[in-house]
């Protein structure tokens, strides 16, 4: 285990989370949330048994499952949120390390994420968090996705991002994409909850 997941992994609070997309009748991506959630309690050195397909209401809705060291799962369900046919984004003004482990799980632990979402202008959707080399890593809530013109692409691990179930069901090639390239590609962003929303920059002039 990496040495600051090893020192983390026992802070109280922590919590690994899951939000699924209910359809009424079952959460399609179940087994990519079950995945990934046990690759993270076993980096983490947490007992893990994992649990039953999740249940929800007979209506479409928003699942959120978290994860203790101790092995307890908590469902929560709460409403879908609004759709929008495109999102528009903005660069965060925090940075993320591309070395931070933690980048690789979904956890309690974020701080600078939430942190971009709360400080969202009116007119954005969503934050885009660069590293310390000006590499494009993801968005608060969402990985993102670009064409240059030869296809879907979409940020590599390597430059500190989640690795989203959307993400890992979509399966397109990984490629390095730095900042001052953002304004010169198609975008998109998307996460397990709402599918892949097209994108487009903000005016920086306008924020």
């Amino acid at each position: 285990m990496e040495s600051s997941l090893c020192e983390g992994s026992r802070d109280a609070g922590l919590r690994l989370i899951e939000t699924l997309f209910w359809d009424g009748r079952a959460a399609p991506r179940w087994p990519l949330h079950l995945a990934r959630l046990t690759r993270s309690a076993r980096a983490l050195g947490w007992s893990f048994t994992p649990p039953a397909p999740p249940s929800g209401p007979g209506h479409p809705a928003r699942l959120r499952l978290t994860l203790d060291a101790a092995g307890t799962i908590l469902q929560e369900v709460h409403p879908l949120p609004a759709a929008k046919p495109e999102w528009v984004l903005g660069l965060a003004e925090q940075r993320l390390s591309s070395g931070d482990p933690w980048l690789l799980h979904k956890s309690t632990r974020r701080a600078l994420h939430d942190a971009a979402r709360a400080a969202l202008p009116p007119a954005w959707d969503e934050a885009i968090f660069l590293n310390q080399r000006d590499e494009v890593c993801e968005g608060s809530i969402t990985n993102l996705f670009f064409d240059r013109g030869a296809g879907l692409r979409t940020p590599p691990l390597t430059s500190g991002l989640l690795p989203g179930v959307l993400r890992q069901e979509i399966g397109c090639p990984e490629e390095v994409l730095l900042a001052g390239d953002l304004p010169k590609v198609r975008l998109w962003v998307g996460n397990a909850l709402r599918g892949l929303i097209p994108a487009r920059l903000a005016d920086q002039a306008t924020g």
